[in-house]
């Protein structure tokens, strides 16, 4: 069954570079994927927050969305599936969105950039072939485009900027969410750390020489998916599928800074989005519960699924992704909590193998973010 499995999961690109490497390969959202290298989590983590670390993200999905009549017809058909203002989006800008059911809860999340006369959008790997065939069902007058022959790398730290500007001048100029084309490289500057960074999709037949120059420059180190998931918990930020999913809003995830005026009560283009009754009603009147930050006392982490307690007992909520954050030394969560008790200084308890031990609601995120705004 194993030998089953491993036969039907997706291969990167890039795979052979990573078995050079070292990376050890693991299942993750239909493909193999390197979840550490030699080096390790820890020091690959850390090496991220000092230097730089690149990541392969060929994984998610990249589609280009083009209209089929005007440009702002395409935006408005795209802001027509998420509680966030498309229109609004300035050429060469890059936002984060939310796509929606009609109960309100969450699909995917997703980034997508103007380009001018399209729009190119990328997408969480596990939900992709759902994401096109959802964009391709609700927007008929759109030409849905995945892009199936380019690789996605994300180089991530405070020497990723030096990093890149010597392979694509011009990079140091851009600003967080800032997006170019330059040659045949489409460039963001942005990434799933914290730290300051950018995601480069480059064409895969170029991809393993790029990643090659990449890692031949100064202070630059692969990094695999332990990493990664370590580095996004730290930075508070959701991963699709644990932190948020169907049944969740996102008022309920504390993802409000997502939904821009424009498209709340009052709005210029107020609703009009799947879901819009209930998470219009939450940002009125508050979610029953609210994805918060967690500091469990010790040294135990407080993984996924640790149920949560008030101090009399009461079930109040779930570890949703935890684990030890080694940039601040200690263990570190995010769950969901009853609103009453999601206050920052709420003392709660976390059950962890028939112990209920103390753990803290705490600000996110955890790790200070170093994007160049």
């Amino acid at each position: 069954m194993a030998d089953l499995e491993e036969q039907e999961l997706l291969h990167l690109g890039l795979e052979a570079l990573h078995e050079e490497l070292g990376g050890k390969m693991v299942p993750f959202a239909g493909y193999r994927m390197p979840v550490q290298y030699p080096e390790g989590v820890l020091k690959e983590h850390l090496h991220t927050r000092a230097a730089a670390g690149l990541f392969d993200v060929s994984h998610m999905g990249q589609v280009i969305l083009r209209p089929k009549g005007t440009i702002d017809e395409l935006k408005l058909a795209f802001e027509a599936l998420m509680p966030v203002d498309v229109l609004g989006l300035a050429e060469g800008r890059q936002r984060y969105g939310l796509f929606t059911n009609h109960a309100g809860g969450i699909l995917d999340d997703l980034m997508f950039t103007n380009r001018g006369d399209h729009l190119y959008v990328v997408v969480n790997a596990a939900c992709k072939a759902a994401d096109i065939a959802h964009m391709t069902a609700m927007m008929p007058g759109v030409a849905v485009e995945p892009v199936t022959d380019r690789a996605l790398l994300a180089l991530q730290g405070p020497g990723a900027e030096a990093a890149l500007e010597a392979l694509v001048p011009g990079v140091a100029a851009m600003r967080f969410m800032d997006h170019r084309v330059i040659g045949e490289i489409w460039v963001s500057r942005s990434g799933y750390t914290g730290e300051d960074g950018f995601e480069v999709s480059v064409p895969e037949a170029q991809a393993e020489a790029f990643a090659r120059r990449l890692l031949a420059q100064s202070g630059v180190a692969p990094i695999g998916l332990g990493a990664r998931d370590s580095l996004r918990l730290e930075a508070g930020l959701c991963l699709y599928g644990h932190d948020i999913d169907t049944a969740t809003s996102p008022v309920e995830a504390n993802l409000t800074w997502a939904i821009q005026k424009s498209r709340r009560a009052g709005g210029a283009r107020e609703g009009g989005f799947p879901g819009a009754q209930r998470i219009l009603r939450e940002l009125a009147e508050g979610p029953a519960r609210l994805r918060v930050g967690l500091r469990p006392e010790g040294r135990a982490p407080m993984r996924e699924g640790v149920e949560l307690f008030a101090p009399d007992g009461t079930p109040v909520g779930k570890v949703t992704s935890g684990g030890f954050g080694p940039s601040v030394n200690a263990p570190i969560a995010m769950g969901y909590v009853a609103r009453a008790h999601a206050s920052i200084g709420t003392e709660l308890m976390g059950e962890v193998r028939g112990k209920r031990l103390p753990v803290t609601v705490t600000e996110m995120p955890f790790q200070p973010t170093t994007y160049k705004l």
